[in-house]
């Protein structure tokens, strides 16, 4: 039998009550691609987006939200802030200023929305889901995270993924499985037509969470990242 141990993250830490850990290539990255996990998650979950990157020349940060994790405090009115946070810190580590988000369902609404504030240079969203539909989920009770409802919920009705994506000064890559029980793929649809100049890769079949770990599909979102921030610099 053949033991097989991954590198661990170059660095595991918390910065301003935010957990987090990076992952850092061999040589200077091209760019920093901050990881946004969805909704009752946490960083852990995206460690292979993490090593992958890492394996292909670029450095990731992956962060507990508040309310999830090892991070401080619930999840509240912070939470565009946070994601501005981790990003700065990713330039503070790397010395590289070009940052990218890729995000998974409540990620994937906090990259669109998040991606003018950080200066992101490119977004991968998959399967993200609507402010929206996450403030009715807060209000009826179906998430598990901890979350202060009084500042969370305006934050998401206040900032609309449609009209981030019509804005968006970024190039767009849209994942989302044709079978996601949780959100629709025709949200992606609407992103796609919102987005100009956006992808979208709509897989047939899968699931809510098919998507985010498909090694295939996260090597494509790897290839659209480096494309996209070298052709940026």
């Amino acid at each position: 039998m053949r033991t097989v141990k991954l590198e661990p993250p170059a660095e595991i830490g918390v910065h301003e009550g935010l957990s987090f850990a990076l992952f850092l290539p061999a040589g200077e990255p091209p760019a920093s691609v901050v990881v946004l996990h969805g909704a009752n998650s946490s960083k852990e979950s995206h460690y292979d987006f993490g090593r992958a990157c890492r394996a292909d020349g670029l450095a990731a940060i992956c962060f507990d939200m508040r309310g999830h994790g090892a991070s401080d405090g619930p999840m509240d009115g912070r939470a565009l802030g946070d994601v501005e946070t981790i990003a700065a810190l990713a330039r503070e580590r790397t010395g590289v200023d070009a940052v990218a988000l890729r995000g998974s369902s409540m990620g994937g609404y906090l990259a669109l929305v998040a991606a003018a504030p950080t200066a992101a240079r490119a977004v991968v969203a998959i399967c993200p889901a609507s402010g929206a539909s996450m403030a009715r989920g807060l209000q009826a009770r179906r998430f598990e995270f901890e979350a202060d409802l009084d500042a969370l919920v305006p934050l998401l009705t206040e900032h609309d993924e449609l009209r981030a994506a019509e804005e968006l000064d970024a190039p767009l890559l849209l994942l989302h499985a044709e079978g996601d029980e949780v959100v629709p793929v025709e949200r992606s649809r609407a992103l796609h037509d919102a987005a100009p100049g956006s992808r979208l890769i709509a897989v047939p079949g899968g699931h809510h969470r098919s998507v985010q770990h498909d090694h295939e599909l996260q090597a494509e979102a790897i290839r659209f990242l480096l494309k996209r921030l070298r052709a940026a610099q």
